[in-house]
């Protein structure tokens, strides 16, 4: 890349992105693909695979990362360009992974613990986020039948020609569209619940950096220590990003929660010791008060006292 001599090697940011890019290539991913522009390696155009099992399987789906100047302490920023349904295109999209929530970032997470957790967050609820669409499962098989056919237009010629690149490669190792629509308990109302916060998730990655099916109840490992590159080679991801604009509020939520009626207690009954087990106590208070009789004794007997204990003085 020969453009990033204009930048300083020494500056963190450059130096990280340097890093995922050559991370990147050194281990790709079958379910995704990201390059920066020569001329801007703050800004990375991605497409990604749908997920399996699901109605944007066999789609692919462009789309735009803008990196901050302080990356990676700071998140950076999503857009799709390839209508899927799930997600309006050409519009910032609400993530906890993104710049609208970076309380939740962290800089141990990358572009490609990002992609993971964007694929694997496609068929939850949308739950109303900025920049999320609700289509049927109808419409979204069609739009991900429709992906494969030519990678949107977008920006300057040379963002294209990186869009264009990508897609060509994203289609030779893409599996086709199934034909019929995937079956499943949710199938009707093609809604999956949206996981509660992020630091808790995960996605299910496996150990190649594929994703398999949607949100795990728990992002929650987070990607390991960085390798020689600065970057994990083998990143463990997060549970899945979640939208956190909409939550019940908790007294709702607990008036809506099951009362569960306590057990009866049983009372307590007193029950009382045998007759025998009394009198061995008795019998065993008069032994010890025996025992201290004799070891009295036998101490005033020791100190010349004995005659006064039996009356001869």
């Amino acid at each position: 890349m020969a453009a990033t001599a204009k930048y300083n090697r020494s500056n963190p940011a450059v130096k990280r992105i340097l890093q995922e890019v050559k991370e990147m290539q050194s281990n790709p991913s079958p379910d995704f693909m990201a390059l920066p522009l020569e001329e801007d390696i703050f800004e990375w155009q991605f497409a990604i695979l749908g997920p399996r099992d699901s109605e944007f399987e066999g789609g692919i789906y462009h789309g735009r990362i803008q990196l901050p100047s302080d990356y990676p302490f700071k998140p950076p920023s999503f857009m799709l360009l390839t209508p899927s349904g799930r997600f309006e295109i050409q519009k910032k999209i609400c993530l906890s992974i993104s710049n609208y929530h970076p309380e939740h970032w962290q800089p141990s997470w990358s572009v490609r613990t990002a992609l993971v957790a964007l694929i694997a967050f496609m068929p939850t609820n949308p739950g109303g986020a900025l920049g999320s669409l609700d289509y049927k499962k109808e419409d979204r098989r069609a739009l991900a039948i429709k992906s494969r056919e030519a990678p949107p237009k977008f920006g300057s010629p040379e963002r294209q020609k990186l869009i264009d690149e990508i897609h060509e490669q994203m289609l030779s190792k893409a599996p086709p569209v199934p034909q019929a629509l995937p079956n499943g308990p949710n199938e009707e109302s093609n809604q999956l619940p949206a996981p509660d916060s992020f630091v808790e998730n995960a996605d299910r990655a496996d150990e190649g950096g594929n994703t398999v099916g949607s949100v795990s109840d728990s992002l929650n490992d987070l990607t390991g220590p960085e390798s020689e590159t600065g970057v994990a080679e083998n990143t463990v991801e997060p549970p899945v990003a979640e939208v956190t604009h909409r939550h019940l509020p908790e007294a709702s939520h607990r008036e809506n929660s099951p009362r569960v009626p306590l057990a009866p207690q049983n009372p307590v009954v007193a029950i009382q010791k045998p007759k025998h087990d009394r009198l061995l106590t008795l019998a065993a208070f008069g032994l010890t008060l025996a025992i201290m009789a004799l070891v009295v004794k036998k101490f005033l007997k020791i100190n010349g006292l004995a005659g006064f204990i039996e009356g001869k003085f």
